[in-house]
């Protein structure tokens, strides 16, 4: 834990690649020193297809994007929770990436319903 899900527009790989958005959200939670870092699972998905009007009402030039969506288990503190949220965005902020829209969010994961195997 946690499960860390970068969600991205495809048109930043031309931009960075998805190993350091990958790396920049590891460093970030491994920063917040509330998980060890090989209990931290990373993974990305670019997006070719997705809405999102730009601030001038462009509808053919979208706004690219990064959505971080950081699933632990319950029990942080929402101190603890935003300072994690807070982290990632750092991180990510430091590619200084023009026109760009940047969100993370932290999701709690219910300790009592979450399972796992590892085999």
């Amino acid at each position: 834990m946690p499960h860390c899900i970068i969600e991205y527009s495809q048109e930043l790989n031309e931009t960075l690649t998805v190993k350091a958005l990958m790396s920049a959200v590891f460093l970030a939670a491994t920063e917040s020193t509330l998980f060890s870092p090989s209990d931290i699972k990373i993974r990305a998905m670019a997006f070719n297809d997705f809405y999102a009007q730009t601030p001038n009402g462009v509808h053919n030039n979208p706004q690219r994007f990064i959505h971080v969506c950081c699933k632990i288990l319950s029990g942080r503190t929402g101190k603890q929770r935003q300072q994690l949220s807070q982290l990632v965005l750092e991180h990510l902020n430091r590619f200084a990436i023009q026109s760009v829209s940047i969100s993370v969010e932290i999701v709690d994961i219910e300790r009592d319903s979450y399972n796992k195997c590892v085999s």
